[in-house]
């Protein structure tokens, strides 16, 4: 399959730039897979959905402050002109380091983004405070750096002080302090991803509690987004593109639950990546698990999701369980009718 195969046009205006006020206020499309036909609903009406023996599996790992900003630190003065008041010009540029996972039990040493790349050699420090410093240790096939901190006590308490929302680069603004709370699952528990997992941000306590009235379950389970979850596909043939690892997590509670349910509703593609690596069963490591049409689902059966960029691999996993055809005809209905689009728009029910 060629990437351009997931493509479809999508006009700038369609791009959520900021949240809802209410949480639950999304629009909601409802994809029937067996009828191959879609509904315009609203996310409030979800419990509606789901029936006794349902589980629903949320993703609760929560977002750290993981795009910093500092200064190059490892080029010294020079002198210049001899008519310039300042003898002494100090070489510094400004740096950006995405953080996307820590390779290192100590957690100060870290794979990550860093702009501009080009300029950042092997070698070089970035300094983000007076106590705070991280060396180039390494460079990664498509810009990443592997980068090890110099500071002193917890580093995530670092981040909360320096660090800002990793809002997605589609999201054209800077970060706000209403992020913190809305770029974050209500259920957000276990620190450790870069990005939200979108389709978790549409619920309340409210929604909660009615899916639970309606009789489903409720099980958490963990994936720490990371490259694997946003990375571009650089490939043209599909089956080419490879995923960076992300760590998770399926407690025992959560495998219980999952195990007694007649029919298992994934919140979010992180979710349907967690349970069709590891089943239904308690369990914990990394997976690459790439999802694209032609994959056998054996534990999900039903999906809530946002709408996803062209030719990702998030849109090439939700084709897999709804049809290529059908899944691009909704995601035309969908602009074509304003919904909204990516981390802080609209969501989709696929059952």
């Amino acid at each position: 399959m060629l990437v351009s195969e997931f493509d479809y046009p999508l006009p700038e205006d369609r791009i959520a730039q900021r949240p809802l006020e209410d949480r639950a206020g999304s629009r909601m499309l409802v994809l029937y897979r067996d009828e191959r036909r879609w509904e315009d609903r609203w996310f409030r009406e979800l419990p509606a959905f789901l029936r006794p023996g349902d589980c629903l599996a949320l993703n609760n790992s929560r977002v750290f402050p993981a795009r910093l900003f500092g200064h190059r630190a490892g080029v010294r003065s020079l002198p210049v002109g001899k008519n310039n008041p300042k003898r002494w010009q100090h070489l510094s540029g400004e740096v950006e380091v995405f953080l996307t996972r820590p390779v290192s039990g100590d957690r100060l040493t870290w794979e990550a983004l860093v702009r501009p790349g080009r300029k950042m050699r092997i070698g070089e420090r970035v300094r983000f405070s007076g106590d705070v410093e991280a060396e180039i240790l390494a460079r990664g096939e498509f810009g990443e750096r592997t980068l090890r901190f110099h500071l002193a006590g917890d580093i995530y308490e670092h981040l909360e002080r320096l660090g800002h929302v990793p809002l997605p680069p589609y999201i054209h603004r800077a970060d706000e302090a209403a992020d913190r709370e809305r770029y974050q699952t209500v259920f957000a528990r276990q620190r450790g991803s870069v990005a939200a997992p979108t389709a978790g941000l549409h619920f309340t306590p409210e929604i909660l509690d009615a899916c639970r009235a309606a009789g489903a379950e409720i099980a958490q389970l963990t994936l720490h987004v990371g490259l694997g979850t946003f990375q571009p596909v650089h490939a043209e043939v599909v089956e080419q593109h490879r995923l960076h690892s992300e760590w998770y997590e399926i407690g025992e509670e959560a495998a219980s639950r999952l195990q007694t349910a007649q029919r298992v509703v994934a919140v979010g593609t992180t979710s349907v990546r967690t349970l069709e690596s590891a089943g239904a069963r308690a369990a914990r490591g990394e997976t690459n698990l790439f999802i694209y049409p032609g994959f056998e689902f054996r534990t999900v059966g039903a999906m809530l999701t946002n709408f996803h960029l062209p030719k990702s691999s998030l849109l090439m996993l939700v084709c897999a369980f709804a049809g290529r055809e059908l899944t691009l005809g909704a995601y035309r209905h969908a602009v074509e009718t304003g919904y909204r689009f990516f981390s802080y728009g609209d969501c989709m029910l696929i059952l």
